[in-house]
């Protein structure tokens, strides 16, 4: 009986940290202005994480021994880590996620230069995702560019792009003319 009771205490403690993360995460993301797809995925991790302590704390509660525990992580961890390991780059998308999740000083809205030799990246940065970033350039297309190589390039943030220059009268002439 007194096993139970621990683990619905470690359960109800579990939950309540969770919402508390969680009201943390909307704060940060609201003085941020974070998108909520992004603010979705990071509360997407943190409740996966979350589970995982919990199945831990119940196993620990109910008597499973540190080796079994130890045993059965292992093998997980590298069957993950072989799975990985063939999709390396999938890691450090994600990686590289997280990081511009806290980190990137650019914000869906803004227009920026990616510094690459071989391409012309300049534009808007429509979406920030959890593997990549889109970018409209000015003549329509979309990019998606991959996280983990938006931080190892130089990126400039530009000054907005009028679409239209503002018609000047001309005095002179009488008529309107573009500079």
């Amino acid at each position: 009986m007194s096993k139970l009771i621990v683990v619905v205490v470690a359960l109800v403690a579990l939950v309540y940290l969770n919402r508390v993360l969680n009201r943390l995460i909307d704060e940060f993301a609201e003085r941020r202005d974070i998108s909520q797809r992004r603010v979705f995925t990071l509360r997407k991790l943190l409740n996966f994480s979350m589970v995982a302590v919990a199945i831990l704390t119940i196993s620990f509660v109910l008597g499973l021994q540190y080796h079994q525990i130890y045993i059965f992580l292992s093998s997980v961890l590298a069957v993950i880590g072989v799975a990985l390991f063939a999709q390396w780059s999938i890691l450090s998308h994600l990686t590289a996620g997280i990081i511009i999740f806290f980190a990137f000083p650019y914000r869906v809205g803004d227009r920026v230069k990616v510094v690459d030799a071989d391409e012309d990246i300049t534009g808007e940065i429509m979406e920030i995702a959890s593997f990549h970033v889109l970018i409209r350039r000015d003549d329509g297309a979309d990019i998606t560019y991959p996280n983990s190589a938006l931080l190892q390039k130089p990126v400039i943030k530009l000054r907005r792009n009028t679409t239209a220059a503002p018609a000047m009268l001309d005095e002179e002439k009488g008529e309107d003319q573009l500079p």
